[in-house]
Formats: C-alpha cells, structure tokens, sequence
C-alpha cells in the first residue's frame, strides 16, 4: 500500500465517522445515544507527548501490577513497567499486508464509526500473547492519559491460549480537565479453559467524549469476567460483545454514576452459539441532576444452543426529578431447552430508610449519601483485586462524601 493511497483512505474514515456521528440518532443501536456534537467539534488527531509528569500518574498506578501506559494515544517506556511476555505492538498500517482489499472492506462495510476511525487512525496499543498452561503473575494496568484535546485512538489484542490467566485493568484519565475524544478498542481470543479477569475504570474528563469496546471470542469452556465502572464524560458509551463456545462462561458486571448532564450509554452483547453455555449480567446506576443513563443489554441464544444458563438484572437508582435512565433489557432465545431469565428497576431511595438514619443522629444529606454509597459498594466489593477496589471506593466517596 503505497503512503498516498494511505492518506487517501484515512481521510475517507475521518469522513465516515463524520457522517456517522451527525447521523447517530437514526441507527436503532444508537437511539438513546446521540453523538452528533462529534462531528462538530472536528478533534485534531492527538501528538506524540514524550514529556509527561509522572507525579500525575501517581495515584493511578495501581500497587503490584505492571504497567502499560499511553498518553495521548502513544505508548511511554518510561513510566511503564511490563513483564517479558508482553509485546509492544506500535500499530501502523504502513506494515500490514499489501493487500488493499481488507482495508477497502473495513471502510465500505463497517457501520459503526468509531470502529472505522479506530481501525484508521490507532497510535499504539497493547499485544499480549499467553502461551498454554502461562498465568501473567500479577495483573497488567493499561493506562490512558490524554492531555491534549484531540482525539485519541488506541486498539489492544489480547490473546490466551489454552489454559493460560491473566488480568488487565484499564484505566482512562486526564490531567487538565479538557475537551478531548477517546476512542479504545480492545480484541481478546481466549482459547479453550483459558481464564481472562478484564476491568475498566473510566475517570474521563467531564468534558470528554469516551467510546470503548470491547470485543471477546471464547472458547470452549473458557471463562471471561468483566468488571466496568463508569464514573467520567461528559458523554460516554461502553461496549461489550461476547461470543461464546460450548461450556464457556461469562460474567459482566457494572457501575455506572453520573451527575450535572453526564450521559452514560452501556452496551453489551452476548451471543450463546452452543450449547451448555452459562452467562450472568448485573449493571447498577446511579443518576442524579440531569444525568441520563443508559442499559441496553443484549442476549442471542442460538438454535443449537441447548441447556444455555443466562440471567440478567439492571438496577437503577434516580437521586432527582430530572435525572433519567432508558433500560432495554432483551433475550432473543431460538432454542428449546434453556433457563433465560431478565429483569429491571428503576427507583429511589426509600423514605423509610433515610427516616431510619435520621433517628440515629445522622443529617439527611448524609443519610442519602450512605444509602447510595451502599447500593454502588456492592458492585465494587465483587473486584478480588484489592488495590483497585480500594480507589474505586475512594472514587466514591469524593462523589458521594460521607462524614460520621
């Protein structure tokens, strides 16, 4: 491929995401979710920063973890600390094969345009290869620091072979509070009764615009777990597609807190294609001000897919008269002999609950703040990683401060 035809094609993705953007509302998938304001705001692509203040990275580290950390989409040696068996792939389609047709394919048939700009326009990313039998010994933190206001894209791959262990955490900040575009996409294979633990902490700026995907192929009996706390955006949209084999296993679990117009859009995904298979979905949110929420998950059980075992449950908590959510909960079953269940809630704290606090010398505002803190705790007491349940529980009270 030569480099003109490159930049030709590059541009063609900008355009494509453009027009993707300012149509967003009229895609089924994207109703409650509308991105138009992207393609008015014309992000410059981000730069490479080479210079970056490692004390803001500080508190985000994680203890006993390695590191992989992007700033601005570029990978940075200096602050990351990696164990052997993982690659640095510094993406570049100058590399790929010369045949144009994969590219000309991805531009034309594509309709997600975050994928296609993603697929374009991909600084460096992650490349983790387990072999068979490998456990990665402690976890990998990928972090994303953006500092400037542009847009950023990164793309990882992730790949377990047979009994092979790991996990990941990422993490997504910014320094300075700007008005940026992140764009991450992340592929796993996890092979047969491999094992990947995955967590996603996304503390974007307020001001940001955040997409992630995340996109799984499992094995058989292999199992994924997924943990996604969204906390930052001033809009964000996080999505998650599994597919899984025979026996294989899946587990998504979720927090997402929004507050003042933060819009938070939670896409999942799981296609059950063989039998045996066994899926559990659990999202929780908490809106307040006049932020919006959205669930929209998704479970496909294929004819074949006999003795499939999925539930899902989402909850939500509104904290004000003009907070929403939009949950769409949805089973598309075409086998016979299955155990699918869903459901979904939508309420607010309860009087009585609050009343009961009172009496025992708590103020009212506080007495909200521990009932919610409570309801969001449960969905951060379920991370086995300890460092990283105690800043999610730090994160929490910074929004929900509690002082008895």
């Amino acid at each position: 491929m030569t480099s003109d035809h490159l930049t030709v094609l590059k541009s063609q993705a900008l355009e494509k995401f453009n027009a993707f953007a300012s149509n967003s509302a009229r895609e089924e998938e994207w109703r409650y979710t509308n991105v138009s304001a992207l393609a008015k705001k014309n992000f410059p692509l981000a730069t490479n920063e080479s210079e970056i203040n490692l004390e803001a990275l500080a508190q985000w580290k994680l203890e006993n973890c390695y590191h992989f950390v992007l700033v601005n989409g570029f990978f940075n040696e200096q602050a990351s600390y990696l164990p052997k068996a993982v690659d640095i792939c510094a993406l570049s389609l100058e590399s790929e094969s010369e045949d144009d047709d994969d590219f000309e394919s991805v531009l034309a048939n594509e309709k997600n345009g975050f994928l296609v700009l993603n697929f374009f326009h991909s600084n460096n990313g992650l490349y983790l290869n387990l072999e068979k039998s490998e456990v990665l010994d402690k976890p990998l933190q990928i972090i994303h620091l953006t500092t400037q206001e542009a847009m950023v894209n990164t793309y990882h791959t992730v790949v377990l072979e047979e009994n092979a262990q790991a996990t990941i955490i990422e993490t997504f900040i910014n320094r300075d509070n700007q008005s940026y575009l992140s764009n991450s996409v992340l592929e796993c294979a996890i092979e047969n009764n491999a094992e990947l633990t995955l967590y996603k902490l996304q503390n974007e700026s307020e001001k940001a615009f955040h997409f992630g995907g995340v996109y799984i192929q499992q094995a058989e009996t292999s199992k994924f777990t997924h943990h996604n706390f969204a906390l930052g955006g001033l809009l964000a949209r996080s999505e998650i597609h599994c597919d899984l084999d025979n026996d294989s296993e899946c587990e998504l679990n979720g927090l997402y807190l929004g507050q003042n117009r933060q819009h938070l859009d939670n896409h999942t995904r799981i296609n059950h294609n063989q039998p045996n298979g066994i899926s559990r979905e659990f999202y929780k949110g908490i809106l307040n001000n006049r932020a919006r929420g959205v669930f929209q998950g998704r479970v496909i059980v294929a004819e074949n897919a006999q003795k499939t075992d999925s539930q899902m449950n989402n909850r939500n908590l509104l904290l004000s008269a003009d907070a929403e959510i939009d949950t769409k909960p949805q089973l598309e079953i075409y086998a016979d002999d299955v155990k699918c269940s869903h459901g979904m809630t939508v309420g607010q704290l309860e009087e009585k609950s609050i009343f009961y606090l009172q009496s025992r010398g708590i103020d009212e505002e506080t007495a909200k703040h521990v009932l919610t803190f409570a309801f969001a705790n449960e969905m951060v007491e379920k991370v086995e990683f300890e460092p990283l349940k105690q800043l999610l529980q730090q994160q929490l009270l910074i929004r929900l401060p509690i002082e008895l």
